[in-house]
C-alpha cells in the first residue's frame, strides 16, 4: 500500500539542498521564500545546504545526504521542500537511509524528481512533483500553482481535482519582477495523439526524465518490483518533462525505458511543456510521441502543466489517477488510496 503524508495547517518545513543550493548573490531569493512560507502559517527548519552552491552543487554528496537524513528522520518536521532542483542529486542515493525515513511529503522538480521517484519506489510513500520553494516566493500566486497546498492537506482516502491552466509562461523574465513570480501570457492547450478525447486510469509515477532515466538499472528504480509490493500491479500513468534533451535523446532515453521494462503494464504517458524538445534532422518532438504510442499502444498527452514551462500540477508518485483530455483541456483527479 501507498503510504500517503498529510500536510497541517501551522506545519514545519524542512528546507535542504539535495542537489543545488543557493548563491550568496540569490540568498534573498530564499529568505523571501521563508517569510512567505511564515506569512502563510507554516514554520520552518532551513538547513546550511541551502546556502551554499560551488561545482555545481550545495555541498559534498555525504554532507547533502545526512542534513537530508536528520530532515527525514527529525519528527518536528512534517514536509522537505529543496529551494530547487540542480544537476546531482543522483550522487546522495547511495548514502540515503532509506529504512529510517519517516512519512513525509517530499515537494519540488528537476533534479529533485530523482529523489521523489526513487524515494516511493524504495518506500511506497507519495511524493510531490510540483513547484520548487524558491517560486512560492511572490505575493500573488496562480490558481494551479497554488494547488499544491490543498493537495498535501488530502487525507488518505480522499480525493482533489486539477485543471489545465488557462495559459503559462513562455520565458522566464528574471528582469521583470512582479508580485506573482511567473508571467502567464501563452494560452494552454492540452494535445492528444491519434484521438481528440483522451481517457487514462493508472498510478502516478515520473518527473524530469532528463535525471529520472538515469535510475534504470540501479537499485532505486526497480519499477516492477514497486508495482508488485505497493499497488497491487495497477497499471502506470508515467509523466515526463525533458528539460534539455533534443528529440534524438528524448527518443533515446525512452527506448531506454521501454527496454528496462519501465512502460510494462502502462496505461497512458503524459508529457510537460518544454524548452527543450530540438529538433535533428527534421525529427520532431511529435514523432517521438507519435512512434512511442504505436509502439507501446497507449494513450499519449503532451504540453500538460508540468516541468520547466511554469506553472504545473501537483502530481503525487504512487496516487491513484483518472485523467481527462478533450478540446484541448484537462482534468487530473489523484485518489489517495
Amino acid at each position: 500500500m501507498i503510504r500517503y503524508p498529510y500536510l497541517q495547517d501551522g506545519a514545519t518545513v524542512g528546507i535542504t539542498a539535495p542537489s543545488s543550493g543557493v548563491d550568496p548573490d540569490l540568498h534573498e531569493l530564499l529568505r523571501q521564500s521563508i517569510k512567505r512560507l511564515a506569512s502563510q502559517g507554516f514554520q520552518s527548519i532551513t538547513g546550511e545546504t541551502a546556502w551554499m552552491q560551488e561545482k555545481a552543487k550545495s555541498a559534498p554528496a555525504k554532507i547533502r545526504a545526512k542534513e537530508l537524513n536528520d530532515m527525514f528522520q527529525n519528527e518536528a518536521i512534517d514536509a522537505i521542500i529543496p529551494p530547487w532542483g540542480g544537476e546531482l542529486l543522483i550522487e546522495i542515493l547511495e548514502h540515503l537511509e532509506f529504512d529510517q525515513v519517516q512519512s513525509k511529503w517530499v515537494l519540488g522538480y528537476s533534479d529533485t524528481s530523482v529523489l521523489l521517484l526513487a524515494l516511493t519506489l524504495k518506500t511506497g510513500i507519495a511524493t510531490a512533483h510540483g513547484v520548487n520553494l524558491i517560486d512560492l516566493r511572490g505575493e500573488q500566486v496562480d490558481e494551479t500553482t497554488a494547488k499544491w497546498r490543498s493537495a498535501l492537506a488530502t487525507k488518505p482516502g480522499e480525493s482533489f481535482t486539477q485543471y489545465s491552466s488557462p495559459a503559462y509562461q513562455r520565458n522566464w523574465q528574471h528582469d521583470n519582477p512582479t508580485p506573482w513570480i511567473f508571467h502567464l501570457t501563452e494560452p494552454t492547450v492540452w494535445k492528444t495523439i491519434e484521438s481528440e478525447s483522451v481517457q487514462m486510469k493508472g498510478r502516478l509515477l515520473g518527473g524530469c526524465i532528463d535525471v529520472i532515466r538515469h535510475l534504470i538499472g540501479t537499485p532505486y528504480g526497480d519499477v516492477a518490483t514497486f508495482q508488485q509490493q505497493f499497488i497491487g500491479n495497477d497499471p502506470i500513468i508515467w509523466y515526463l518533462e525533458n528539460c534539455e534533451m533534443s528529440t534524438t535523446d528524448l527518443r533515446r532515453s525512452l527506448i531506454q525505458m521501454k527496454l528496462a521494462g519501465w512502460f510494462a503494464n502502462c496505461s497512458g504517458i503524459l508529457f510537460g511543456r518544454s524548452p527543450a524538445n530540438q529538433s535533428v534532422d527534421g525529427y520532431e518532438v511529435e514523432d517521438v510521441y507519435r512512434e512511442l504510442a504505436q509502439e507501446l499502444g497507449v494513450p499519449i498527452v503532451y504540453d500538460i502543466d508540468c516541468g520547466h514551462v511554469p506553472p504545473q500540477l501537483t502530481l503525487i508518485n504512487g496516487a491513484r489517477a483518472e485523467v481527462n483530455v478533450k478540446d484541448g483541456k484537462g482534468v487530473v483527479v489523484q485518489q489517495f488510496c
